[in-house]
This record gives C-alpha cells, structure tokens and sequence, in this order.
C-alpha cells in the first residue's frame, strides 16, 4: 500500500536545506482545502466552501494506513481561525469561541474521572478474586479476605487466622489442617486460576481480539499517527477491563499496569466523540490520547507527574506543550478519583507504597550498580526470548490455538506457584512484601531475625542475625526469582491482557531483596571490615534490605522497557523518599547501558517491528549516505509511476487505475508528457467524490471527463458533463530533489509526520517514498527484513 504527494506548481515557497554538501529543496505551500465546487456536479458554476459542506468521508482515511499530520494540523488552524473571526460578530459566536477553548479542559477532567473510576473497580475486583482462589469470607461473600478480617478480635500474631475467613477445605471438609486439606487447597487454587484464565481468553476471542497483551506497542504506534479501527473501542475497552481482572486474579505472571494505559486511551478515544474539533481530527485526537495515556500510568502506579513523563518519554509521538498541561491535569483528576475510591483500604493508591528513613551510604553504590547491571542483563535476555517465542507463535501452529495454549501455561503456573508462598500470593503483595522494612511487629519470614531487645532504640531496627525464617524465606525467593524469569517469556503475548511492570518489578525486587539480606548480615558479621567500618558500627542499622528490593525492580523495569527519567520520578512517587532518587538514577542508567550494549530495542519497540506497524522511531539517527533516488519507487525496470493528468482522463480511465493498484493516492500531473506536477489526490477521496457524483448529479457518466484545473477544459458542446475535483486536490504536496540525502528525507518524515513525498528532477515528478520504503530501507540497512513492514 502507498500514498502519494507532490508539488504546488507555482507561487510556492522553498526552503534550503545544506546537506551533505548538497541542497535540498523542499517546497511547501500551506494552503486550505479552500472551495468544494459542485458546479461539475450539478452543470452550474456555484461554488460551496469545502469546510462548511463536505462529503461525508471525505478527508478521512481507510484502515491501517496513516494519517496525513499537516494536512489534518492545517485543518485545525483553518477551523480555529474561522470560530475566532466569528466570535466578533455576535455574542452567540464569543460564547461557542470560549466553549471550544474550554472544552479541551472538560474532556480531561472527563477522561480522569473515567480512568481512576475503572482503575479503582479493576484493583478492588482484583483484590477479591485472587483471594477467592484461596477461600471465602463468610461475613460476606464479596469481602476480600483483609477486608473480612477487619472487625474480628483477635490477637496480632494470629490475625491471618479470623473466624470470619475460612479457606476451601475448611469450608469443604472442616479442617485446615493435614495432608488432605492441603491437597483439596492446591486442586481449588488450581482449578479457580484455569477458570479466571479461561474466561479472560474466551471472551477476548469472541468479542475483542485487540483487548489481548499490553497495548503499549499499538497505543505508540497509534500515536504515531496509525489507524487501527476498533483499538480504541467501547467493546475493547468493555472487554478489557473485565478481562484485566480476571487475567490478574488466575495468577499468571502479568500485570494490570500496561494495560490500564490502553484503558485510560480507550476512555480518551470514546469521549473524543463528544466534541466535534477532537472527533473530526485525527491529530487533535492523538494529543488527548497523549493525555489519557498519562492518566493510565497515574492510576496504575499512583503516580501523576510519572505518568506525564511516561507519555512524554515513551509513548508520545507529538508532545506539544499544550499537551504537556492537560496531561498533568488528567493524570491529576485520576489519582484525585483513585484516592477517593481507596481502593486498598489504606489511603494510598497502590499497595505496595512504602516509606524508608534510613539513609543510604555512598559505598552502597556498588551493589546498586549492580542490581543495574542484572537489570540490564535479565531486559536483553527477555526481550529476545519473548520475541522468539512470540515469532514462533506468529508463524507456526502454535498461534491457532490461544485457548490451549493460555490453559497449558496458566495450569503450568498455578501448579508451581502453590507450594511457594512467595509465588502464591499476587505478584503486587509480593513486591508490597520484598519492598517492606521490617518493623518489630512484622511476623513475616522476612523479618524473622534473632532479636536483641537490649539493643533497640526507638523505632529503629539494628541489624541482627539472620533466624531460621529468613533462609527459608531465601531459598524460596531464589526459587520464585527462576519461576518468574522464565514463566514471563511464554506470558506475555498470550490472548489475554497481559502487562509487563509487575512481573519486571518483581523479579527485580527479588534479586535486590536478596543481595540486600547478603549485604545486611556481611555488614552485621563482619563490621570491622574496611569497607563497612566509619559508617556501619556495631548495633547500628546501616543497611535496609527493602531499599534494594526498589532498586532491583526499577533496575529491571528499566533494563525490560528502557525508560529512565519516567520510571526514577514514578519509583520516587511510589516510596516517598526524595533522598533515594541517585540510587534509582544510578541503577536505571546502568540498565539502560547494559541492556542498549546488547540490543538497542526495548519491548515495546520490538513488539512493533514484529507486527510490521510503520513506527519511524525518533530517538534513532540515520547515518547511511544514500540519496532519495535509490529508495524512490518506481525504481530501475519497475512499470511507470500511476499517474492522473489534470484534465483529460473520463471517470472510467481513473476508476480503472483505482480498481488495479492499491496506492493510498496518486500524484495529479498537467499531463503524462510532460510529467509537471500539479498536486495529489487520496484514492478514498477519488472514490467517495465519484460515487456522490454518480448518485447525486444528472450527466455524470464513465465518459465524463474529471478536471482538477480552475476552468474546464474546452470541449465539444455534445460531450458529456464534465467532473471537476479540484477541492479534494492537495495543492502543497511535499517534494524534494532526487539528489536529496536519505537523512534529510528521514528527519522530514519524522518531523512532520509525512504520509508520503514526491521525487522531482528538474522540476518533473520522477517518483514516491513513502512512510512504509523508508522503514523498508532503514530495515535493509540494518540487515533485517524489509518484508516485516505490513503496513504504511
């Protein structure tokens, strides 16, 4: 599939570009889609205002293609200057200007009460039905078992063990107690995980293929300026957040993170359709999909100025500082909403907030730098492995069966996951617990330490010994950390909602809680050692396990998705602690090194170029010295570029040329000889004009000629009604020489969000590139294949 692009003929403004010591000429002409003239439509010369009375269709675009960004932002100026001259002219129109103007805040504060309303359902059903899995509360069904065992009196130690909260062998047989019950435990937990997963991909199938996986690589990629109809839907949106909870509540390794930034852009997608400038605009649109996918990320992490550099950093293609405002509003109006739901019963917005207020010290750094190199590592090794195995289920059988396959993997998980108590619990209490300072009241194996009572001062902890919970509790964390590496891979991609925080974090959290429990008992062993001594005497409490828990998971985290500044301030936002930020930058950064040393791609960048979407990623530079003729089509011994001249061809040459090519749009040119260019013309518009004309306008036939000129052309007074469709001619197509360095060509693409260019020599239209040749090419160049690009 390609579109088309060319030049204005006259009047047009250049500009000059120095490159690689040639110039680049590259004419630009901003003009307005100004007339709609049904004069060739209805045989009289009366002209209609193309932005008053369009076609219904007409400058929209068709499925999996791209969206032409200068053309849609020109329409926007073109809109904003008419509202604004008319505002002068009566108090009706100042009234519908302030209304416009304000509207953008309105749909924000729309799309945030919307997004932490679903974000609040999802974490509370969430809550209960990983708790169901393990037994029921008898106050009330619908009580998750923390919130049952709120109001029994009972002692401190024994408060996992409420009256109110019985688990299924207690409910079955009696007795919690014994081989028999354990076994009828382990079936229950197992079957209820089948059942939730189960019901997640049957409905996914049925009802909304593209509620599966994160949606991050797709939301990118749809912010780039793709089409993807149905992505942002009711029914995904529907489907997703009931399938979200129960993806979540079977235990699989996933998290609700990434998807709920699908969300929060499917809410942002359907409440756009409340107001016309953002319904009507596919680019204005995209900035408030910017918007919500900050909101998704204030949701899900608690974390409002996080999500703002989340969108900014790794999701948006178009930030402009107008964006930047309403994203932090929206993000704003989401964690306000989420808060106000309180979802887990403690005033926070995720569970596993925590606050630390030992400080660190600097010879720390080194284990950090540490968790940042196993970041690093585990990143590049998982996003290869997932690929491949992704890969493997795109081009093989394996891909035919989503329900087996979820059914096998989830059975897999839930059988290893039970007999491990760090496995069994959701993956988000388990990062709650890695992240936890042990206080004196904690009875967790983590902090089953052997207590000197004698030695402690206030609040604070000194380091002690390590008891006979904490190896348990070590030897179980190490088995944890094996069965979330590897069960992830074959996770994420199932047909199911599936996001990759979670599991990133946790396998970071475990790996950083272990190095810190090793720390923490060399520090108490060994305190006369030269590294430890001057800082870290006896009795003292020098080293906080937790805090290394947090820097293993945003080490991880960045290592698997390569975000840096976003994933500090959200780490930051989620403790609390302003004195941790330089162990989260250090541990980030040396991720981010270690893992670009080993490939350049992160998940998301990588699950795009397996789907084939058109994604020109900015944060690449071109550095080839190619020319814009040996990417150009058509290229050497290729059939001649499809071409419409200006004012001789009847309605059945140019239906002929659409029924037997699938270009996007084709250049206008004054004639085939001469090959001038005069502008271009979208192949929907062309199909959508010509059937109106058929439909709505008398002597319109196969051999009425179709004129894109000012004046019809002469001709016989027997002839038929001619066609004239200059209004959905592009006049100020971009073109540039066939001497232009591919660099050039690559940056205008990125800059403008181009759809397609035009090659001129000496002022003749020689040929295209379009969106889908330059990724074919910058493929090509980097050795891979340029087959995989799908989609223009």
């Amino acid at each position: 599939m390609s579109g088309v692009l060319q030049n204005g003929p006259d009047g047009r403004s250049v500009l000059s570009y120095p490159g690689g010591g040639r110039v680049c000429s590259i004419h630009v002409l901003w003009q307005r889609f100004s007339s709609y003239n049904g004069g060739g439509m209805n045989g009289t010369s009366k002209m209609m205002d193309f932005l008053e009375e369009p076609l219904p269709g007409v400058g929209t675009y068709e499925d999996f293609n791209t969206i032409d960004w200068v053309r849609e932002k020109s329409r926007d100026r073109d809109r904003h200057r008419e509202i604004t001259s008319r505002s002068k002219e009566s108090t009706w129109a100042l009234i519908h200007s302030v209304s416009d103007a304000f509207s953008g805040w309105l749909l924000m504060l729309l799309i945030g009460l919307l997004a932490g309303s679903l974000a609040g359902l999802i974490d509370i059903s969430a809550h209960w039905m990983t708790d169901l899995k393990e037994g029921v509360c008898l106050a009330g069904f619908w009580f998750n078992h923390e919130h049952c065992c709120w109001k029994s009196n009972i002692t401190f130690t024994d408060r996992d063990k409420c009256p109110e909260w019985k688990s299924w062998s207690q409910l079955m047989i009696g007795h919690g107690e014994g081989a028999f019950a354990y076994i009828l435990n382990y079936f229950m937990y197992v079957i209820w995980a089948l059942l939730f997963s189960l019901l997640a991909v049957l409905l996914v199938k049925g009802f909304a293929p593209y509620a599966c996986g994160s949606g991050i690589p797709e939301i990118k990629t749809i912010l780039s300026g793709f089409i993807i109809r149905g992505y942002l839907g009711k029914w995904t949106l529907i489907i997703k957040t009931i399938t979200l909870v129960l993806a979540v509540s079977s235990g699989l390794s996933l998290g609700k993170e990434g998807p709920l930034v699908h969300v929060a852009c499917c809410c942002g997608n359907i409440l756009c359709h409340l107001f016309t400038k953002y319904r009507k605009n596919e680019a204005k649109r995209r900035e408030v999909l910017s918007a919500a996918a900050a909101a998704g990320v204030s949701v899900a992490f608690g974390a409002p100025i996080g999500g703002v550099l989340f969108s900014l950093e790794e999701v948006s293609y178009y930030f402009p500082l107008k964006t930047l405002w309403r994203s932090f509003f929206a993000a704003l109006v989401a964690a306000f909403t989420l808060r106000s739901i309180n979802p887990f019963g403690n005033s926070r917005l995720v569970l596993f907030y925590v606050e630390f207020h030992m400080p660190w010290h600097l010879l720390e750094l080194i284990p950090f730098i540490l968790l940042g190199i196993f970041g690093g590592l585990w990143g590049a090794f998982f996003i290869r492995s997932n690929i491949a195995w992704c890969r493997r289920r795109k081009t093989t059988k394996l891909g035919k069966y989503p329900v087996l396959e979820v059914f096998v993997v989830t059975a897999i998980t839930a059988i290893l996951a039970f007999p491990n108590e760090y496995t069994r619990m959701s993956t988000s209490e388990l990062i709650s617990e890695l992240f936890n300072d042990c206080g004196i009241l904690d009875s967790s194996k983590l902090c089953e330490y052997v207590n000197d009572f004698n030695s402690t001062k206030g609040d604070d902890l000194p380091d002690r010994a390590a008891g006979q919970g904490v190896y348990t509790a070590m030897w179980q964390l190490a088995l944890a950390l094996i069965m979330k590496v590897f069960i992830t891979i074959f996770t994420f991609g199932m047909k199911v909602p599936s996001g990759l925080f979670i599991p990133s974090m946790a396998v970071g959290a475990i790996a950083g809680r272990l190095l810190g429990v090793g720390m923490e008992q060399l520090a108490f062993y060994h305190h006369d050692w030269v590294i430890f001594s001057g800082w870290c005497s006896q009795g003292a409490d020098c080293i906080t396990p937790g805090l290394y828990a947090m820097v293993g998971a945003a080490a991880c985290l960045g290592g698997v998705t390569r975000m840096t500044v976003s994933l500090v301030v959200i780490m930051f936002e989620l403790t609390g602690g302003l004195e941790y930020i330089v162990p989260l930058m250090a541990a980030a950064m040396t991720s981010k090194w270690v893992a670009d040393a080993i490939g350049r791609e992160g998940i998301y960048d990588a699950h795009i170029r397996l789907n084939g979407y058109p994604f020109l990623e900015a944060k690449e530079e071109f550095s080839h010295k190619t020319l814009a003729m040996d990417v150009m089509r058509p290229r050497r011994n290729d059939p001649p570029l499809t071409v419409i001249t200006q004012d001789s061809m009847t309605v059945e040459d140019v239906e002929a040329i659409i029924n037997e090519t699938t270009y996007s749009g084709y250049p206008v040119v004054v004639s085939r000889e001469s090959q001038r260019l005069v502008g271009f013309v979208l192949r929907r518009d062309l199909i959508i004009s010509i059937e109106n004309a058929r439909k709505k306008q008398d002597g319109i036939v196969s051999t009425s000629i179709i004129y894109f000129t000012d004046h019809s052309p002469p001709l016989p007074p027997s002839s038929p009604s001619m066609l004239k469709l200059r209004s959905i001619l592009d006049l100020s197509p971009f073109t540039v020489t066939d001497q232009t360095p591919m660099e050039i060509v690559v940056d205008i693409f990125r800059k403008l969000g181009l759809r397609q260019c035009l090659v001129t020599h000496n002022g003749k239209l020689l040929g295209i590139i379009t969106k889908k040749d330059v990724l074919k090419h910058i493929a090509q160049l980097a050795n891979q294949d340029p087959d995989s690009i799908l989609f223009n």
